[in-house]
C-alpha cells in the first residue's frame, strides 16, 4: 500500500500530540533511473508492533483527559501516521504534523503555525535522526521510545530530540565488558547497515579494544541488500575462525537472516545481541531451527503499566486502522515488548507535565496561554515526575534518561524456589527439569535444592514448605468449648449428688431413708460425687501426676460405687429371705458384713491400681503419629493389661449388680429398690459397653472426651435411676413417707 497522506489513528483536542510509527516494515524495492518523478512507496510487511505502540500511545492520552490532577480542564488528542520505517516517508508525516497541513506535498505554501506539541516515535534511529534534523529548526520536541543511536544525544544537530530508551553509549560498553567477562577475545559482528548500527559497533569497537577484544571482522547487512551481498556476508562467517559474533542489528534483520543462516549451516555460534533483538518474541518464535540459542545481551528491564496491557489487548480501535484481526492473534497479544510501550507511555505524560506547568495549571488550567514551541522544548528538557508505578522520568542534558539494563537469562527451565524440589525431565538434558513441591513434613529452603529434607518430629513445613515450624499441641483443655462442657457437667452432677446428700441426711430419720441400708446409701452418695470429681482430672494437659491420678481415681471411686450398690442388692435379696417363716439370713449379712464387703471390694481394686502403678504406670506421651501437623498430648497407658484389668474389675461387679438386681427386680415389698437398681445397671452397662469401640476408635483428645462422656453418663445413671424416686416422695410425696405405706402391697409411685 502506499503512504496515506491523512493519519491513520487521530483524535480531536485542545492539544495535539503526533504519532509517527513504522506500521510497516518494509517498502518494495523500485529501479529508480532519475529520469522521470519517482513513483510513490509501496509499503510492506504489516508490523503488528506498531500498533501496540500507538495503542499504548491512545492509553496515555486518555488517562490524562480522564485524570483530574493533571491538565484539568485542557484535552489532549493525536494523530498518528505510518512512516513505513522509510526515512523519506518519515520525514514527510513529521513535515505534515508540523505543518498541519495534511496533504503537505501539495503546492500551498506553509502559513499555519504548527499544529502538533510534541511528536512521539520514530523506532528506528535513522528515521528518528532525518526528522529530528528537519523539525529540529521549528523546535518541535521528537520523543523517542526506541531510537538508541549515540549520536543522536548531539544537541547540536538534534536539538528538539529527546527519548526514554537509554543511548547505546551505554549499551555498548556494557556488551564488551559482557564479552570479556566471558574471556572472549576473539569475535566477529554484524551490524545493521544505518546509523543504529554503525554508530553502535564503533563505540564497542572502540571498548572491545581497550579491553583487549579482537575483531575479526564487522559485516554491515540491511533488510533491502541483494541476495549477491547477503551470500559473501555468509561465506566471510563460514571462513572465519572465531565462534562468537555480536550483532548490532534489529529483530526484523535477524528475521530476514535466519532461514539462510540455517541453509549454510551456520550454527553453533555463540551470539551476544542488543535490546533491539535479544527479547523479541516473535523473532524467537521464527528460531525454529535454534540458529540463535543461547543468545546472551541486555535486555530492557521489565516493567508494568496498569491498565495498559488490557487496553492493547481491546482490539475496536483498530478496525479504523483497515486492520485484519485474524493475523494478530499471537503477535499482539505478546506483551513481552511492555518496556517498549511503557517507553511511549512515559513519553506523552512528559509532554502532559510540562504542559501542565508552562499553562499554570491548579484547579483548571489557563488555555490562553498557548506556548510557543521554544519555551515549551525548554519546558520540557527540564520535567521531572514519578510515573503511577513509582518510576522516576527525567531528561539528562543529552535528553536521554537514566541508563538501565538488564541480562536476560537463558534456561530451558526456570530455577526452582525454595519450598520445591529439582526434578530431570524424561529425556531431556539435566538442565530441563519440573520444580516439584515438597510433600507435607518436608521443606528445601534453598533455591533449585534436589531433594527435600524431612522435619523433626516435633516439627512440621509451612504453607511455602521453606521453614520447619513447631507443631501445635492439642489436648482437652479448660478453656476450649469441649472442656468448659464437660467441666460444667461434672461440677453439676457433684452438686446435685452433695445436694441429695443432704436432703436424706435431713430425712435420716424416715422410713424411705432407712429402708435398704441408710449407711450404704450415704456411702454410696460420697462415692458418685467423687465420680464426678474425678472427671475433672482427665481435664487439661496431661502430666505425670494427672495420668495416674486420673485412671486410678475412676477405678477406685467406680468400684466403691458398684460396690455400694451391690451391697444395697444383696440386702434386698437378704431381707426377703429373712422374711420367710424360720429363716436368719440377715445375722449372716448384717451392717459389719454389708461394710467388709464394700471393704473388701474395694480393696482388690486398690490391690490391681497399685500393681498397675508399681509395673507399668501411666505417663505424659507425645503422640506425633494421629495427626501429621499437630502433636496430641495425652496420658500413655504404660500397661494396657493394667488399664483393661481395672475396666474388666468393674464390669465383673457391674455384671454381677445386674444379675442380682434383676432377680429381686419382681420381689413383693414396696421397699424393693431392685428394679430401679436393675435399671441404672442396664444404663451403666450399655454406656461401658459402648464405650469400649468408641475409646478405640476416638482420635486425640476425643478419646479423652469419650472416656468423661462415659463416667458421666454411667454416674448420672445411678444417681437418678436410684436416688430420684426417693427424693420424689420426700419432697413432692411426704404423705407416703411411712412404714405402712413401705410395707404395704400397693405401689407408693
Amino acid at each position: 500500500m502506499e503512504p496515506s497522506v491523512y493519519p491513520q489513528l487521530s483524535m480531536d483536542g485542545d492539544i495535539i500530540i503526533g504519532g509517527i510509527f513504522p506500521f510497516h516494515s518494509s517498502w518494495e524495492i523500485k529501479d529508480l533511473s532519475y529520469l522521470v518523478t519517482p513513483p510513490p512507496l509501496n509499503c510492506m510487511s504489516f508490523d503488528f508492533r506498531a500498533i501496540q505502540f500507538s495503542q499504548s500511545l491512545m492509553f496515555a492520552i486518555e488517562e490524562i483527559n480522564n485524570s483530574s490532577s493533571l491538565l484539568p480542564g485542557v484535552s489532549l488528542g493525536y494523530k498518528i501516521y505510518d512512516t513505513c520505517s522509510s526515512t523519506a516517508v518519515g520525514v514527510q508525516v513529521a513535515m505534515a504534523l508540523v505543518n498541519g497541513n495534511e496533504k503537505s506535498f501539495s503546492n500551498e505554501v506553509c502559513k499555519k503555525p504548527a499544529q502538533v506539541q510534541a511528536i512521539i516515535g520514530e523506532t528506528y534511529s535513522s528515521v528518528s535522526m532525518a526528522v529530528a534534523m528537519s523539525i529540529g529548526p521549528f523546535s518541535i520536541p521528537l520523543i523517542s521510545h526506541c531510537a538508541t543511536c549515540e549520536c543522536l544525544s548531539d544537541k547540536r544537530k538534534y536539538p528538539s530530540f529527546l527519548r526514554t530508551i537509554p543511548s547505546d553509549y551505554h549499551q555498548s560498553r556494557a556488551i564488551a565488558e559482557m564479552v570479556r567477562h566471558f574471556g572472549w577475545t576473539w569475535v566477529g559482528a554484524i551490524r545493521r547497515d544505518d546509523d543504529y548500527g554503525n554508530s553502535g559497533m564503533a563505540a564497542f569497537t572502540e571498548v572491545a579494544e581497550q579491553l583487549g577484544i579482537c575483531l575479526e571482522y564487522s559485516l554491515p547487512f540491511f533488510r533491502t541488500y541483494s541476495q549477491r551481498k547477503v551470500l559473501r556476508i555468509i561465506e566471510q562467517i563460514k571462513s572465519s575462525t572465531s565462534r562468537v559474533i555480536v550483532g548490532f542489528v534489529d529483530a526484523w534483520d535477524l528475521e530476514m537472516l535466519l532461514d539462510t543462516l540455517f541453509e549454510h549451516n551456520i550454527t553453533g555460534y555463540q551470539w551476544v545481541g542488543t535490546e533491539a533483538w535479544i527479547f523479541d518474541p516473535v523473532l524467537a518464535t521464527m528460531d525454529k531451527h535454534n540458529t540463535l540459542q543461547g543468545a546472551i545481551g541486555l535486555a530492557m528491564p521489565k516493567t508494568e503499566v496498569t491498565g495498559l496491557k488490557d487496553f492493547i489487548l481491546n482490539l475496536i480501535p483498530l478496525k479504523s486502522a483497515g486492520s485484519k484481526l485474524s493475523e494478530m492473534d499471537n503477535t499482539f497479544t505478546d506483551m513481552s515488548l511492555m518496556p517498549y510501550f511503557s517507553n511511549v507511555y512515559k513519553g506523552v505524560y512528559a509532554i502532559a507535565h510540562a504542559l501542565h506547568d508552562h499553562l499554570d495549571c491548579k484547579d483548571t488550567c489557563h488555555k490562553n496561554m498557548q506556548p510557543d514551541p521554544l519555551t515549551f522544548l525548554e519546558q520540557l528538557k527540564m520535567v521531572r515526575f514519578k510515573t503511577k508505578e513509582g518510576e522516576e522520568v527525567y531528561f539528562d542534558k543529552n535528553g536521554d534518561p537514566a541508563a538501565r539494563y538488564e541480562v536476560p537469562t537463558s534456561v530451558c527451565s526456570e530455577n526452582c524456589p525454595p519450598g520445591t524440589r529439582k526434578a530431570v525431565q524424561k529425556g531431556k538434558p539435566v538442565c530441563c527439569f519440573d520444580c516439584i513441591p515438597c510433600a507435607e513434613g518436608e521443606i528445601s529452603n534453598m533455591t533449585d535444592s534436589i531433594k527435600c529434607e524431612q522435619c523433626y518430629e516435633d516439627s512440621w513445613s509451612n504453607l511455602q514448605r521453606d521453614e520447619c515450624i513447631k507443631k501445635d499441641t492439642e489436648y482437652l483443655s479448660y478453656v476450649e468449648t469441649m472442656g468448659i462442657l464437660l467441666t460444667a457437667v461434672s461440677i453439676i452432677g457433684a452438686f446435685m449428688t452433695l445436694a441429695i446428700l443432704v436432703l436424706f441426711y435431713r430425712y435420716k430419720n424416715t422410713p424411705i431413708v432407712k429402708a435398704n441400708n441408710s449407711e450404704l446409701s450415704f456411702l454410696l452418695l460420697f462415692s458418685l460425687t467423687l465420680c464426678f470429681l474425678c472427671s475433672l482430672t482427665f481435664i487439661g494437659q496431661p502430666s505425670e501426676w494427672s495420668c495416674m491420678l486420673r485412671h486410678t481415681a475412676f477405678g477406685i471411686t467406680f468400684v466403691l460405687c458398684i460396690s455400694c450398690v451391690l451391697g444395697k442388692t444383696i440386702v434386698v435379696l437378704m431381707a426377703f429371705r429373712a422374711a420367710l417363716p424360720g429363716s436368719n439370713v440377715m445375722k449372716w449379712f448384717g451392717p459389719v458384713q454389708q461394710r467388709l464387703s464394700v471393704i473388701t471390694f474395694t480393696l482388690i481394686q486398690v490391690i490391681i491400681c497399685m500393681l498397675w502403678l508399681t509395673t507399668s504406670p501411666p505417663f505424659p506421651f507425645k503422640n506425633l503419629k494421629c495427626y501429621k501437623e499437630k502433636i496430641i498430648l495425652e496420658c500413655h497407658l504404660g500397661s494396657s493389661i493394667g488399664f483393661w484389668a481395672v475396666l474388666g474389675y468393674i464390669g465383673v461387679l457391674a455384671l454381677l449388680c445386674f444379675v442380682l438386681a434383676f432377680l429381686a427386680r419382681k420381689l413383693p415389698d414396696n421397699f424393693n429398690e431392685a428394679k430401679f437398681i436393675t435399671f441404672s445397671m442396664l444404663i451403666f452397662c450399655a454406656v461401658w459397653i459402648t464405650f469400649i469401640p468408641a475409646y478405640v476408635s476416638s482420635p486425640g483428645k476425643f478419646t479423652v472426651a469419650v472416656e468423661i462422656f462415659a463416667i458421666l453418663a454411667s454416674s448420672f445413671a445411678l444417681l437418678f435411676c436410684i436416688f430420684l424416686p426417693k427424693c420424689y416422695i420426700i419432697i413432692l410425696k411426704p404423705e407416703k413417707n411411712n412404714k405402712k405405706q413401705l410395707m404395704g402391697k400397693m405401689p407408693i409411685m
